[in-house]
């Protein structure tokens, strides 16, 4: 997890499909994913963790970080 100090992630699975929610406990900031079951924890922690980034850095520096 590249810049972030601590994640907290849930999975609930869907059918085929998982749903990933990623929080940033200091913040609150949560992040939610759709991904296939079979792309394994791993994979979808790291997508989760770059959505996540992705809205902190935004919170940080406002609409233009996209």
């Amino acid at each position: 997890m590249s810049g972030l100090r601590e994640v907290l992630f849930e999975f609930y699975r869907v059918g085929a499909c998982v749903k990933v929610s990623a929080v940033d406990p200091v913040t609150c900031i949560e992040v939610q994913i759709l991904g296939p079951a079979a792309a394994g924890r791993e994979a979808l922690e790291a997508v989760a963790v770059r959505k996540l980034e992705r809205a902190l850095k935004v919170r940080r520096n406002g609409a233009s970080a996209r």
